[in-house]
């Protein structure tokens, strides 16, 4: 499994859009190939900050599949207004669970 992590910076005051257009967005996701599962985090430090973590079967349904879709696009159109800047997104995987 490939964890994604986009930490996107929201424009002030954009908050609540932003968030409701993820939720909006979520059948984009569902629909892709090989995603396991979606969550959005919002930092507490700083409140515009948000962390979308999306988990993929293969980094190529992520890289190659979703983001050549219409679903991605029709993602991007839907939260892409209320992001201050492009997303900075990693993948990763798990190196270790302690407990």
């Amino acid at each position: 499994m490939i964890l994604e992590i986009a930490t996107i910076e929201v424009k002030d005051g954009a908050s609540a859009d932003f968030e409701a257009a993820v939720r909006a967005a979520t059948p984009c996701f569902q629909r892709a190939r090989g995603c396991k599962g979606l969550a959005l985090r919002r930092s507490v430090e700083q409140p515009n900050r948000y962390f979308l973590v999306v988990t993929w079967e293969t980094l190529e349904d992520h890289t190659v599949h979703f983001r050549n879709s219409p679903d991605f696009q029709e993602w991007r159109q839907l939260a892409g207004p209320f992001m201050a800047a492009p997303p900075s997104v990693e993948h990763n995987t798990l190196a270790l669970t302690a407990f």
